[in-house]
């Protein structure tokens, strides 16, 4: 090896050097999103305790999450409601979670002014506080939500809840992805 070559070999190899040290953080940066370990979102939530609601009485709880796309993670902020109801003793289920998204275009439903039923305001859609509907407005119920198994007669017992959105304007309960 002569000279010259010795000076190509070194110059391609500090080339070679230079490109591998800036192509690493650039495959790490476009492969990231595949590394990070996801979390499931349809976890359930902790939302009140059992002793802090009153039998027949529905009361909200916003779900809160941080939003997250493939690089970039959002702050915290709201991104649903849930209507919890308290159930008489005996009751199969103590609590009932209740979507607070209109099923017939996803306004958000409130206590009517009785405070017996639930009301969108949006097209006057009513509902019982199982969540059935009362006219004909909405394409079905409200959207009822999994909670999590608790102990009635605890009333420390959190008050776990799966949150869902689902599909609108349609007959069927579908969840959204």
């Amino acid at each position: 090896m002569n000279r010259r070559q010795w000076f190509q070999f070194g110059a391609a190899a500090i080339g070679a050097l230079i490109g591998l040290v800036l192509a690493v953080p650039g495959v790490a940066y476009l492969l990231s999103p595949l590394l990070k370990r996801r979390t499931d979102d349809s976890d359930f939530r902790t939302l009140a305790r059992l002793g802090d609601l009153v039998e027949g009485q529905p009361r909200s709880f916003s779900i809160i999450e941080e939003q997250r796309d493939a690089w970039v993670s959002y702050p915290a902020t709201p991104v649903g409601t849930v209507w919890l109801v308290r159930q008489p003793e005996g009751a199969s289920e103590p609590v009932l979670a209740l979507s607070a998204e209109c099923p017939h275009l996803a306004c958000k439903i409130k206590v009517s002014g009785d405070g017996k039923g639930f009301l969108c305001p949006c097209h006057a859609s009513f509902f019982e506080l199982d969540g059935s509907r009362v006219n004909r407005i909405s394409p079905r119920g409200m959207d009822t939500l999994e909670v999590e198994p608790i102990d009635p007669n605890d009333p420390n017992a959190e008050i776990r809840v799966k949150f869902h959105r689902f599909r609108t304007g349609t007959e069927e309960k579908i969840p959204l992805a």
